[in-house]
């Protein structure tokens, strides 16, 4: 794979964040502490670590891996000894078969570009009855717009059908983060949105983003190194039919088991 600074699009430590995006990541981490009471943990594509500690305090091992070391160094600073972080390519996991009981990959698999290759290898290292959990952004909601160095996007139903056909049963889906467009602000945002969409001219990167995200999402505060209870709101994820499109959701989640 060609190097890719993925640091100018990820969230990372001291990044200038919205209220609505420190809570969609506690909502992340919330909800997959609750498939790893005890277990053996690998996320993938890391980031620069904030939900390996949330999920050490339930699993009995957590290791974090991520493509790019510049944003594992975060990680590697924050935990010293306490976590194992490590480079990795989420294609070729560098783990005996049937090493893990959860594999995480959140909001990473349109980023790779052979994502049937990461599901194989995360159905390898998996033991059974493992799980594989996945969350990525809903493309099909109104407004979505696509990150740089992405491959593809799926929506709910491809989601399904890529972990169904690799051997993945039962699979289910979730949806978080409901799509304002109801309110008068919503539809309001959602028009502007819109508009600088198709006109190209909102930034590539986090840093270019944080002006928009003041405007429309208000008062921005640095991300925490890692997460904590308390520190936003939580609402479950929504069980969604994975048979039709869904536009209520910016977030599809999947819950797939070996």
């Amino acid at each position: 794979m060609a190097q890719i600074d993925y640091s100018t699009v990820t969230e990372v430590t001291g990044s200038k964040v919205s209220a609505e995006q420190l809570q969609r990541m506690y909502t992340r981490y919330r909800f997959a502490s609750e498939f790893c009471e005890g277990k053996e943990v690998l996320e993938v594509a890391c980031g620069s670590g904030q939900g390996l500690g949330y999920l050490a305090k339930k699993a009995r091992t957590v290791i974090g891996g991520d493509y790019d070391k510049n944003i594992l160094r975060y990680a590697k600073e924050h935990y010293g000894g306490r976590i194992s972080v490590r480079q990795l390519d989420a294609h070729s996991l560098p783990f005996a078969d049937r090493s893990f009981d959860v594999v995480i990959l959140y909001e990473a698999i349109y980023y790779l570009a052979e994502p049937e290759k990461f599901i194989k290898e995360a159905y390898r290292v998996l033991r059974g009855n493992g799980m594989l959990l996945v969350c990525t952004a809903n493309k099909d909601r109104s407004g979505f717009n696509p990150s740089p160095y992405t491959y593809r996007y799926f929506s709910a139903n491809e989601l399904f059908k890529l972990l169904s056909q690799n051997g993945f049963s039962p699979v289910e889906l979730y949806g978080d983060c409901p799509a304002d467009e109801d309110s008068i602000k919503g539809k309001i945002v959602s028009v502007i949105k819109k508009a600088a969409v198709n006109l190209h001219i909102i930034p590539k990167t986090m840093k270019g983003k944080e002006f928009f995200k003041r405007i429309f999402l208000g008062k921005l505060i640095p991300l925490p190194p890692e997460i904590t209870d308390g520190m936003a709101d939580y609402t479950r994820p929504v069980h969604i039919s994975h048979d039709a499109p869904n536009f209520e959701y910016k977030v599809i989640y999947a819950v797939a088991t070996v």
